[in-house]
């Protein structure tokens, strides 16, 4: 008799949340998620890791190792759109060579927007899906996702102002817990609207005109809290408007490298890879609507971003913005990211006469 599948997958932000959601779905499995990232998921895949690989790399190594130890028997890897596009086999060779016994899951070559690579591609691993389920999967999925990147844009404004602290974050987590339980698109959207409208409720302090900061950069060193150091909560206790606009939703359903091409043209001409051309016209995005000031982040050795920070600093040079550069790897301190974000503060604070807030 075939063993049931128990399927896990790396962990980014809150994303474990609606990946969860659709893998047990569609892969007819049962879920095991990998712990929240912690320091000990990164010296797992450190030890395991090539030295110089990017630090993504070995968060997601760390993920595997703990899920396989958790039960898993199968493992989803769901590939990027630069180097971690391919290691996948990597990653599997490394385990296996530490002995563990498992279905290894590629889902890097799957063209996410042609339906037809999709349907194929989880066709395939679970031959009896049906249509159906797969839709319903979908679309469910695909509303819990959108409407959680719309309220994490809309908290990350303002949850530095917030009249009592920790009220969104309480909202918040209540909401990630509830939608999960949707069975269809129609109860995920009600679920939506009721937490939406109990989000945008939060009574807020915010100033007419508060320091607006915009983060960029690198997609996993944006999006995980733990490899950027939770640098929206630090940003937030210095009441600063942060937007972050890279996220899941924008980067499957919006992105369009050539139409941005055409948007970033006088300073590119050509796809850096990854979010290199993204990370640009973010850039340019936020020196248009006079934010104060950008905070790029990226993991050590991310060549597209490496090549993107010449092109921003001229961008800081003809938009007057100045840009906030953070590399992370393994031994990035808290301490030090800390204190380069509170100089960063001052200097915007001075820059427009603010120093008095302090």
């Amino acid at each position: 008799m075939k063993t049931r599948r128990r399927i896990s997958f790396p962990r980014i932000g809150n994303y474990d949340v609606p990946f969860r959601y659709f893998t047990g779905r569609v892969f007819d499995a049962d879920v095991i998620t990998p712990p929240p990232i912690t320091k000990k998921t990164l010296e797992l895949g450190s030890v395991h890791s090539p030295d110089f690989v990017c630090v993504p790399f070995k968060f997601n190594l760390g993920n595997h190792l703990e899920a396989l130890e958790r039960g898993a028997n199968t493992i989803l890897q769901l590939g990027g759109t630069c180097r971690l596009g391919y290691y996948g086999e990597l990653q599997e060779q490394i385990l296996r060579d530490l002995g563990y016994d498992f279905e290894f899951i590629n889902l890097a070559g799957m063209r996410m927007r042609n339906p037809k690579s999709v349907w194929d591609k989880f066709k395939a691993y679970n031959p009896a899906l049906s249509l159906k389920t797969m839709s319903t999967a979908f679309m469910a999925t695909y509303h819990m996702v959108k409407q959680m990147d719309e309220l994490e844009l809309f908290i990350r404004k303002r949850i530095g102002f917030e009249t009592q602290a920790g009220t969104f974050d309480r909202i918040y987590s209540e909401y990630l817990r509830e939608v999960e339980t949707a069975k269809n698109s129609k109860e995920v959207k009600r679920t939506n609207a009721h937490y939406a409208k109990a989000i945008k409720a939060v009574p807020v302090d915010l100033p007419k005109k508060p320091l607006k900061v915009g983060i960029i950069g690198e997609y996993f060193s944006v999006i995980e809290p733990f490899a950027n150091h939770y640098i929206e909560k630090e940003l937030a206790k210095m009441q600063i408007y942060v937007t972050r606009n890279l996220n899941v939703f924008s980067t499957i359903f919006l992105g369009n490298i050539p139409k941005l091409l055409k948007s970033v043209g006088q300073y590119v001409k050509y796809d850096l890879g990854a979010t290199g051309v993204v990370t640009i016209n973010a850039a340019l995005d936020f020196a248009r609507k006079n934010y104060d000031g950008l905070i790029h982040l990226k993991s050590f050795g991310c060549m597209p971003e490496i090549d993107a920070i010449s092109v921003l600093q001229n961008i800081s040079r003809d938009k007057n913005i100045p840009i906030l550069y953070l590399t992370f790897d393994t031994q990035t301190a808290e301490a030090g990211v800390r204190t380069r974000l509170e100089a960063f503060h001052d200097m915007l604070l001075m820059r427009k006469g603010m120093k008095d807030r302090r």
